[in-house]
């Protein structure tokens, strides 16, 4: 219950550094822009993006020690996308200021993705070993 109470008033100072932030920083020009994009963030996080996930995983068929990593990988895979939306669908580089956005966002987007398969790949290879292990030792008895 300690931990819940730290986790909670940690995120509650947190919250409040942002809004003080966005209240105060003279780069903000205006907080409404930024409530709601914020606002249409949570939309698309809560309204398409976690339905989205939990439908694939729960679909998601095969032995245990798979689904788990294939399961957190398409998790990690949804948020990424996620936060790299706004800049893969975005205008583009504004006309006069190429420093806006001056990466390759949908490149550096798919390489991110590879990341995340590879690093999946990973785990579910160590959970494969860990099962048979576990198979094993459970098939040979206590007293071997």
């Amino acid at each position: 219950m300690k931990i819940r109470l730290a986790v909670g008033a940690f995120g509650l100072t947190a919250m409040g550094i942002g809004l003080t932030i966005l209240l105060t920083d003279p780069y903000v020009r205006d907080p409404i822009d930024v409530a709601q994009w914020l606002a249409g963030a949570v939309l698309l996080h809560d309204g398409a993006l976690v339905p989205l996930v939990l439908a694939i995983g729960a679909a998601l068929r095969g032995p245990r020690w798979l689904r788990g990593p294939l399961r957190g990988g398409l998790i990690a895979a949804g948020c990424l996308t996620a936060v790299a939306l706004p800049a893969l669908v975005g205008p583009g580089t504004p006309a006069g200021n190429p420093t806006v956005l001056p990466l390759d966002y949908g490149r550096n987007w798919l390489i991110a993705l590879g990341a995340v398969a590879a690093a999946t790949a990973v785990v579910a290879a160590v959970s494969a070993v860990r099962a048979r292990h576990t198979s094993r030792r459970e098939a040979a008895g206590p007293g071997d």
